[in-house]
């Protein structure tokens, strides 16, 4: 069977399951669940998989919101194509950066790569993946053993325009912590070591420090935690913090400037300072470019629009996991619009992530991922 007509296959299979797919992406936005807590998202995920014939493993090596899904062409394996889920949320935000189209998205091409599978010999997986929002859940699934026998990993991320070609910056994730001593800051506040203030010596010296440093990384973070009562000396105070940079080994440098910032806090204080990563490193993406160049071309053929303002295309430079999964296996990891003046992870954001726009971005994404799945494998089967 000619391409063209495989390619007709995947678009009619993609359109004939395309209810069941908006029903899903609906489901996950209305039902957001945070990172290591998607226990319903992944049944829901894994579920309309194993109705069109997925053998669904859950729990998937031993995290209890991941899974894996996989169908066997009828004759041996030729050629093996990963489509990658996520699923978790933002919190207070809820599906603000669109993951639920990015399931919706990989599970319709998924099913619809299936429907031609037999004709090339290709095996076709989901790969659900819990805690992207910070929590590295990639980078598990990868340390124990996942991903490593895919010929091609693919996923579409949802954004305000089009934009190919993914450049995600490296990023650590750090919880930290100051603990003093409390007392009464009226009648004691010699007794007392001020958290709170260990915490503002840090952020002036970030502050500060973001004067000598490369425009290409970023710092920044939030105080989750500052005190409990304006009348008493907080004794601890806790946040998050991000640091990023173009490559691993400039954020590993990075990271030991910015240490001192928060060790300049506890000296200053009296402060003791506990700093815990939350996940692994996030690495940059590792594109296979010519897969990318598949993709670019059979979205080009479905009326998507590359051609967006240089002010509007930035979401390609937020960090993932997935960058992760590129440094091992072959994999793209395109952005794909859904419209509107909102950006990821605004509330505005959320909303446009569902309602037609978006369930057109929802067809047009799992359309062109099979459809780059599809020549990639006529491509690279392993008996051409």
């Amino acid at each position: 069977m000619t391409s063209d007509a495989l390619k007709a296959g995947i678009a009619a299979a993609v359109g004939a399951v395309e209810p069941e797919l908006v029903a899903l992406s609906n489901q996950l936005h209305d039902d957001p669940e945070l990172g290591w807590q998607e226990h319903r998202s992944a049944a829901a995920v894994s579920g309309v998989l194993e109705a069109h014939g997925f053998e669904i493993e859950r729990a998937y090596l031993g995290l209890a919101t991941a899974f894996r899904a996989v169908r066997l062409p009828e004759r041996a394996a030729r050629f093996t194509v990963g489509f990658l889920a996520e699923y978790d949320a933002l919190p207070g935000l809820g599906h603000a950066c669109g993951h639920n189209l990015i399931s919706a998205m990989s599970v319709g091409g998924a099913i619809a790569l299936a429907a031609v599978a037999d004709e090339l010999g290709i095996a076709v997986e989901v790969v659900g993946t819990p805690a992207e929002e910070g929590g590295g859940g990639k980078i598990e699934l990868l340390e124990r053993g996942a991903f490593v026998n895919l010929d091609l990993a693919l996923m579409a991320h949802p954004a305000p325009v089009d934009v190919a070609e993914a450049k995600p910056f490296a990023v650590t994730h750090w919880h930290v912590q100051y603990d003093g001593q409390a007392a009464h800051a009226a009648a004691y506040p010699q007794r007392g070591t001020n958290a709170n203030d260990a915490f503002l010596v840090a952020q002036l010296a970030i502050a500060l420090l973001r004067q000598q440093l490369p425009s290409s990384v970023r710092v920044h973070g939030v105080q989750t935690r500052g005190g409990e009562a304006p009348n008493a000396i907080p004794e601890r105070t806790e946040g998050r913090w991000y640091v990023r940079a173009e490559t691993t080994a400039e954020l590993i440098a990075l990271e030991e400037r910015v240490l001192k910032c928060f060790e300049a806090g506890a000296l200053a204080t009296g402060a003791k300072l506990t700093v815990t990563p939350e996940s692994k490193r996030y690495a940059e993406m590792r594109t296979d470019d010519e897969a990318l160049a598949w993709y670019r071309e059979n979205a080009l053929a479905l009326g998507r629009n590359f051609d967006a303002n240089p002010a509007d295309v930035t979401m390609n430079r937020a960090s993932t996991d997935m960058g992760n999964v590129s440094q091992l296996v072959n994999a793209i990891h395109p952005y794909i619009g859904v419209g509107g003046t909102a950006s990821n992870h605004q509330a505005a954001f959320a909303d446009a992530c569902v309602g037609e726009t978006a369930e057109r971005t929802l067809r047009d994404g799992a359309t062109a991922l099979a459809w780059t799945a599809l020549d990639a494998a006529r491509s690279r089967s392993k008996t051409n």
